[in-house]
């Protein structure tokens, strides 16, 4: 059963503080591959203008995708999780996330629509320092594939 458009612009409360720590930019940097200096050195970053080392491009995937599960877990909305894949990400920054941020996520379901039989749920999240100050918005894009007429799988 299709997704309801009527919940196109639900918001959901922002998420409690993540407070970004040098250590978890390290560790994630290396996961990612990523030998950048500025999310290891605090001299490096500081050269580069930041007052701390800052993270990767990808580093908020981990919170909005945590606070996307208020949108995936809804049970108004309907979707079933163990359907879904996840097709796009995209960040559009304002600052880079710095070690000591303390991030909220604010969730919006921005686009709902049906292709090929899939619900196609697009969800926002904006993230804002501790002063409300936007550091990023993330973009991400589930697919919930369409049930196999014959198997109904």
């Amino acid at each position: 059963m299709a997704l309801d458009p009527s919940f196109i612009g639900r918001t959901y409360p922002p998420t409690e503080p993540y407070e970004v720590g040098r250590e978890k930019i390290r560790e994630f940097a290396a996961a990612v591959g990523d030998a950048n200096p500025a999310y290891s050195d605090q001299d490096a970053a500081k050269a580069l203008g930041h007052p701390d080392v800052i993270a990767p491009p990808t580093f908020p995937f981990m919170l909005t995708f945590r606070a996307a599960a208020q949108v995936v877990q809804d049970p108004e909305l309907g979707l079933d999780y163990s359907r879904v894949v996840h097709g796009d990400q995209k960040f559009v920054y304002t600052r880079p996330v710095r070690a000591g941020d303390r991030l909220t996520v604010a969730v919006v379901i921005d686009n709902i629509k049906s292709l090929a039989g899939n619900d196609v749920l697009t969800v926002r999240g904006e993230v804002s320092d501790e002063t409300g100050e936007h550091v990023v918005t993330s973009v991400m894009t589930l697919v919930a594939r369409a049930a196999d007429e014959k198997t109904g799988e």
